[in-house]
């Protein structure tokens, strides 16, 4: 079973009581407890450890890396973020969540801005599945709704996705395109938009299966990786 780690920059549950009381083990450890119910074998990462908690034998035993941040994207250190690209490029997998969009390493790895536009209004999000038949829409409806979320709109400033999975309608009329693959190298990588801290997304059992199915999906292919650089002929080549 894949190996999980679940970084979290894990400033808001020491800010704020609503969210240390929704999650009081911390939004990575929420993540990390129903992916290992779900049999992977997940741990956690935060800001504040040293090297942000991904050491070269934290990054070198990862096979999925998932990755929430908001607050401090600014205080992750430019060193690590080259450690996980160029991981995700040699295939690990990487799932970024809500306010991730806006993380180095999602920007590094996209090229652009990734931004769009935003709202708390406690509204509903309904997230429509566009992709039934991909492994990350399995065992879910038509769609999932959030009976309150923060609201995020296009334009989405992303480079058009792989795959399009859900695409959010929000009560004040906007929609989002909120679930995105992108392959990067060897790696494969999925956004995916619900989970603003002062609400409980993250306990809500369709959300769980969403990223229980992108871990799945996102782990590295069992396969020897290309061979880059100059080459030698596989054939011999005729001197005319």
């Amino acid at each position: 079973m894949a190996k999980v780690t679940v970084w979290n920059e894990n400033r808001h549950e020491q800010l704020n009581p609503v969210v240390a009381g929704i999650y009081p083990q911390g939004i990575h450890g929420a993540i990390a407890a129903f992916l290992t119910e779900a049999g992977y074998d997940a741990g956690t990462a935060t800001l504040d450890e040293p090297e942000h908690g991904l050491t070269d034998e934290v990054l070198n035993n990862t096979d999925v890396l998932i990755w929430w941040g908001h607050l401090a994207h600014g205080d992750v250190k430019d060193e690590i973020v080259q450690k996980v690209q160029q991981r995700v490029l040699d295939g690990m997998g990487l799932i970024v969540l809500h306010s991730g969009h806006f993380s180095k390493i999602f920007k590094v790895l996209m090229g652009t801005s990734c931004d769009l536009k935003w709202r708390e209004a406690d509204e509903k999000e309904r997230l429509w599945v566009v992709a039934p038949s991909h492994p990350i829409a399995a065992g879910l409806g038509e769609y999932i709704e959030l009976e309150k979320e923060e609201m995020y709109g296009e334009h989405f400033d992303i480079p058009a996705p792989d795959e399009l999975i859900f695409t959010s309608w929000f009560e004040g009329g906007e929609v989002f395109r909120s679930g995105c693959t992108f392959t990067r190298g060897n790696g494969k990588v999925f956004y995916f938009r619900p989970g603003h801290e002062t609400y409980p997304t993250y306990h809500n059992k369709d959300i769980q299966r969403v990223i229980t199915n992108a871990v799945k999906w996102a782990q590295p292919v069992d396969r020897n990786r290309p061979v880059y650089g100059n080459a030698q002929p596989l054939e011999k080549i005729s001197v005319k």
